[in-house]
């Protein structure tokens, strides 16, 4: 078994496999396997936010892999109160806070409510990426009593709910309140209720409307004194057992989760077999990335990287490519990253098409995986014109305005990477797309970080004073040349470094011509920029 490749070779084949032998010991159908991802609804989507569906989506079609039906729900927490008003979104909204994010009106007036304005932000990157869902809004959920029979068991064991939120994570609140939170008939905020009593014979919980702290903020309850109907969606239950309602109800086998909520997660599997009588989903626990690219971005979007942002400059495969590489560890993120995640997709690629060797079977099979599931497996015929990120900002940097598309084709075939009077595919054009977007919103085009020996430095010091004066295309080849068997390097490996700090990859169009084309003060300045 050891040496078996499972699938695709990825760790999505292996955690389909142990769904599969999870539920068969447990003894449950699998005529069909539904996997799960939350989708927030009430600020901007974070480009973690799309990790949740990849990942469960990854699942989901090992499972088909592997012959089974599977479906990922896209379950929408618009019922959800707003907490506080997203930067950069007007200060307005602050009336709202405490409010089912459904019931606000939406500031950009595009949507009927702020939260499906938000939600859709995040149902547009699915689609983009080939995600397909079945989508559940929270509001219709209840509206339409998906969860009716979880409510009632849930508050007809309020008690017992309350000792595990206690026991699990010492959090006292549900002991005299039911862990669920009416809209309040009088002044139609969520947060500030509190459910007091239920009356399992009419459907209804009592609750008063007394106030709550949200995020570090107080605030005031109206007082109000009523009864809502729980069947009828007049409120909805509280994190400590929506997920275990949602889990049964919809008989949910798998859910990825962010460290985050890793107690909310405990404390919903314990009332999902203790008070529910349902064994949980399997589930696998990531990290959150750290967003330190907001400074760049806050302008507009107020530090939130979406995944819109993403698509500016970089492909939705290499988006996925950032979300199904790794599953644990902390990373920080920022949009210069994306050249590298581009470029790493060509790599994919290439292996995928034999055109790059993996001697290692299991290596082999997992890379070529890893690709396959980027373009939910179905990836291209063949592969596409690889062009370094970087080589196309800087091309795209000096394209004289109006002409760029047309300045940048003619280059990529003076190169050879277009035939002579070859145009570029629809791929490459979308990069050519990307590399415009970058230059236009970049100044600097960030180079890829590389070690440099003593002898490499003092060898780019020197051509960097020849580029000062040298013009002529031949003469700076031969220099590239020359400097590099004075300082003891040989010249093969010399210019490979060059390459690699000027377009990311190996190798590229001769050197000489590419740097008189590119600007000697851009290649000046770039040379610089690795020497610091």
């Amino acid at each position: 078994m050891g040496s078996e490749i499972i699938g695709r070779g990825t760790w999505y084949d292996k955690m389909a496999l142990k769904i599969i032998e999870r539920e068969r010991k447990l003894g449950r159908s699998l005529d069909i396997i539904k996997t799960e991802m939350g989708l927030g609804a009430s600020g901007f989507p974070h480009i973690g936010s799309l990790g949740d569906a990849a990942r469960a989506y990854a699942v989901t079609l090992a499972l088909r892999e592997q012959g089974f039906r599977s479906e990922l729900i896209a379950f929408c927490d618009d019922k959800d109160g707003l907490r506080k008003v997203p930067a950069g979104l007007p200060k307005t909204l602050e009336k709202y806070l405490g409010f089912p994010v459904t019931d606000i009106p939406d500031p950009f007036k595009c949507h009927d409510s702020y939260g499906r304005h938000m939600s859709h932000l995040l149902l547009e990157a699915l689609d983009s990426c080939n995600i397909e869902y079945h989508y559940i809004s929270a509001k219709d959920a209840y509206t339409n009593g998906l969860l009716n029979n979880e409510i009632q068991t849930l508050l007809l064991n309020a008690k017992k709910v309350g000792e595990i939120v206690k026991a699990e994570v010492g959090q006292e609140r549900y002991i005299e309140v039911l862990p669920y939170f009416p809209v309040c008939g009088n002044c139609g905020r969520i947060y500030t209720t509190k459910a007091l009593e239920y009356l399992p014979k009419e459907d209804k919980v009592i609750y008063v409307c007394d106030g709550m702290e949200i995020k570090g903020k107080w605030i005031e309850g109206c007082g109000y004194k009523g009864e809502a109907n729980v069947i009828r969606g007049e409120g909805k239950l509280s994190w400590k057992g929506e997920f275990a309602a949602r889990w049964k109800a919809l008989d949910i086998r798998f859910e990825a989760y962010g460290k985050d909520i890793a107690d909310s997660v405990r404390v919903n599997d314990k009332i999902c077999r203790e008070v529910l009588s349902f064994e949980p989903p399997v589930h696998a626990k990531y990290e959150m990335f750290l967003d330190k690219s907001g400074r760049k971005i806050s302008k507009s979007l107020g530090n939130v990287f979406t995944p819109q942002v993403w698509f500016r400059y970089g492909s939705p495969q290499s988006l996925m490519l950032l979300m199904l590489k790794r599953f644990v560890g902390t990373r920080t993120l920022d949009v210069a990253d994306i050249p590298s995640y581009m470029n790493e997709l060509d790599y994919l690629e290439d292996i995928y098409f034999g055109k790059k060797t993996i001697p290692d079977k299991k290596e082999l099979a997992k890379l070529r995986g890893l690709y396959e599931y980027c373009w939910a497996l179905k990836p291209p015929k063949q592969p596409g014109i690889h062009v370094p990120y970087n080589m196309l900002t800087f091309v795209a940097k000096i394209a004289p305005k109006g002409k760029e598309i047309e300045f940048v084709t003619e280059k990529l075939q003076s190169y050879g990477y277009l035939q002579k009077g070859q145009q570029p595919d629809q791929n490459l054009r979308r990069r050519i797309e990307y590399a415009l977007n970058w230059v236009k919103d970049f100044e600097e085009i960030r180079e890829t970080p590389i070690t440099l020996k003593p002898e490499e430095k003092n060898a780019i010091k020197e051509l960097i004073e020849t580029l000062k004066t040298e013009e002529e295309a031949e003469k700076i080849q031969n220099a590239i040349f020359n400097t590099a068997k004075k300082h003891g390097i040989p010249p093969p490996e010399f210019f490979k470094t060059l390459y690699n700090i000027l377009i990311g990859a190996p190798q590229g169009p001769r050197l000489g011509p590419y740097i008189t084309a590119m600007g000697r003060q851009n290649v000046i300045n770039a040379l610089q920029r690795t020497l610091n």
